[in-house]
């Protein structure tokens, strides 16, 4: 069996940074005169720009306002940066998988700044990371995930760590074991309801547990077995997975679920 490799969602489960998100979006929505609340934003966190913008405000503005947000999300969102923290306990997670031999991946869409900003403050700069530039579609698509197995080298029992039902849908379209976190603000329920095997409240708890972390992904040995191509530097591949089966197309899912009862946006009132 190969070594474990160990998927680490970055924002809200290595970095504080999804309620920052959230701001950040509700100001970039306000400035493009469409009001959404701060609440509802949160409940996508962890999905790509790409895909949010859509599914909370609607194909029509993704259609003529959608690269405008982007843009000024990502512009008030490096306004708040500077107030991002790492969890507590993130940095002695990271250091006890590479001490138990693991192939540690941080698994970000992120800009290569901001990735490089919290791999310093989780003093993890020898750790490979992916960033908005190894993948086409972000969650809850799987490529993430795929780029980040191609970065450890592709073979071997994986597991991901991550805190939204877009981790676990990404996850499992991947064919990947999942534990999430409930520490960027989704419930457990959520969690086992998008398919995380065990859901744990603080990082330290998830230290304190990590023998049987690795032996979720170890039950499946030699499970993962990604064959890539680039194309344009984009990862296109095709995975097979023993004993871990995404579940069928076209079956309803809890986020899908949920993405279709969220109501349509609001316009700021003209005061």
């Amino acid at each position: 069996m190969g070594q474990i490799i160990a998927i680490l969602d970055v924002d809200g489960t290595l970095v504080d940074t999804n309620y920052h998100h959230a701001i950040a979006w509700y100001r970039a929505f306000r400035r493009c005169d469409t009001v959404l609340p701060v609440a509802r934003l949160h409940r996508f966190m962890g999905m790509g720009g790409d895909q949010l913008v859509s599914e909370v405000a609607g194909e029509r503005f993704e259609r003529s306002r959608g690269g405008d947000v982007r843009d000024i999300e990502e512009e008030e969102y490096g306004k708040l940066i500077g107030e991002v923290a790492a969890l507590e306990h993130a940095t002695e997670l990271v250091e006890g998988l590479v001490e138990r031999g693991c192939r540690v991946v941080l698994a970000s869409s992120a800009k290569e700044e901001e990735i490089k900003r919290y791999v310093e403050l989780l003093g993890a700069t020898d750790v490979p990371y992916t960033t908005s530039a190894d993948v086409e579609q972000t969650k809850p698509n799987p490529d993430l995930v795929l780029a980040a197995l191609e970065k450890a080298g592709g073979d071997g029992p994986a597991v991901m760590i991550g805190d939204t039902p877009w981790d676990c849908k990404a996850a499992a379209d991947a064919g990947v074991p999942m534990v999430g976190m409930l520490t960027g603000g989704f419930s457990e329920q959520e969690l086992r309801e998008a398919g995380a095997q065990a859901v744990h409240r603080r990082l330290d708890e998830l230290i304190d547990g990590l023998d049987g972390l690795l032996a979720l992904a170890a039950s499946r040995p030699h499970a993962i077995d990604v064959r890539a191509r680039h194309v344009g530097g984009m990862v296109l591949g095709a995975l097979t997975s023993a004993g871990f089966v995404a579940a069928a197309a076209g079956s309803p899912r809890p986020w899908e679920s949920q993405t279709r009862s969220l109501a349509a946006p609001s316009r700021p009132s003209a005061t």
